[in-house]
C-alpha cells in the first residue's frame, strides 16, 4: 500500500489561502490526508481526487460524505469543471533509490507531474476559475513558468516560504480561453 502524504509546511501554506479563492465547485487534486478539502468544504462543493486509494480512504475519514471522492491519475477519470482547483503537487525529483512515492516525487526532474497537470487542468477550469498550485524550488520553477507561458496561463507568485534547503512556491494560476 502506498503511503498517505501527511500535512507539512507545504500543506499549511496552501491551506491559509483557500478561504480567499474557494467558492462553487472545488477540486482537491492529490487530496492526500484531505486537510485542504476539509477547509474548502466551508466554501463550496468539493471533489477529492487522488491516484492513491489509501489517500482517498484517509480523506474520507476526515471529510465523510460531505465531499465526493474520485480515484484518478490527475484528470484522467475526472469530468466536469471547477471554480477552484487546488494542488499541493508532488514536486521532488525522483529518489535515486527508485523509491516510489506518488505523494512526494514529481518525476525524474521533479516537474513532470506538474507539467501533465497544467496540460490537463485548463479543460477543467471554469471561466474566471483559479488554480492554487504549490511546488518547490527543487521542481525547476523556470521550466514550470515556461510551460505556463506556452499553455497561455496567467500566473503570479501568491506566497513563498523558505524551509531548510528549498523554497515553497504557491502560484495563483488562471486561464481565459
Amino acid at each position: 500500500m502506498m503511503p498517505v502524504y501527511e500535512p507539512r509546511e507545504d500543506s499549511y501554506l496552501l491551506l491559509k489561502h483557500i478561504k480567499d479563492f474557494a467558492k462553487g465547485a472545488i477540486c482537491d487534486m492529490g487530496t492526500g490526508s484531505g486537510i485542504l478539502g476539509e477547509e474548502a468544504l466551508n466554501f463550496g462543493a468539493v471533489v477529492c481526487v487522488d491516484v492513491n486509494p489509501a489517500a482517498l480512504d484517509a480523506s474520507k475519514k476526515r471529510n465523510g460524505d460531505k465531499a465526493e471522492y474520485m480515484l484518478s491519475d490527475l484528470f484522467s477519470d475526472v469530468s466536469g469543471t471547477f471554480d477552484l482547483i487546488m494542488f499541493n503537487t508532488p514536486y521532488l525529483p525522483q529518489d535515486p533509490a527508485d523509491i516510489e512515492d506518488v505523494g512526494i516525487y514529481g518525476g525524474k526532474e521533479g516537474y513532470e507531474v506538474i507539467i501533465r497537470f497544467l496540460e490537463e487542468a485548463k479543460d477543467h477550469l471554469n471561466e474566471g476559475g483559479v488554480i492554487l498550485m504549490l511546488f518547490s524550488s527543487f521542481s525547476k520553477p523556470e521550466v514550470v513558468d515556461k510551460k505556463l507561458d506556452e499553455l497561455g496561463y496567467s500566473y503570479s507568485l501568491l506566497d513563498k516560504e523558505h524551509i531548510r534547503f528549498e523554497d515553497l512556491l504557491l502560484y495563483k494560476v488562471s486561464y481565459e480561453d
